[in-house]
């Protein structure tokens, strides 16, 4: 006899519903792609200055978890 979850049925999910799910996993993924995108362009832009960028975060946030910023 199989178990049922305590939380319904997976078909009291009405299609609206999985649609507007689907939907914004599709915009999510969408905004991650261009963000990918744009961030790639300025890691070429930047190429040299990237590690003097990473210094610079780990500055900032030691800086900022020892109250001194």
């Amino acid at each position: 006899m199989p178990r049922r979850a305590s939380g319904g049925d997976r078909g009291d999910l009405e299609v609206e519903s999985l649609l507007r799910i689907v939907l914004v996993l599709a915009v999510i993924w969408l905004v991650l792609e261009v963000v990918g995108g744009v961030l790639g362009i300025l890691g070429e832009l930047l190429g040299p200055l990237r590690p003097l960028l990473g210094l610079l975060v780990v500055v900032l946030l030691v800086l900022w978890l020892t109250d001194r910023l």
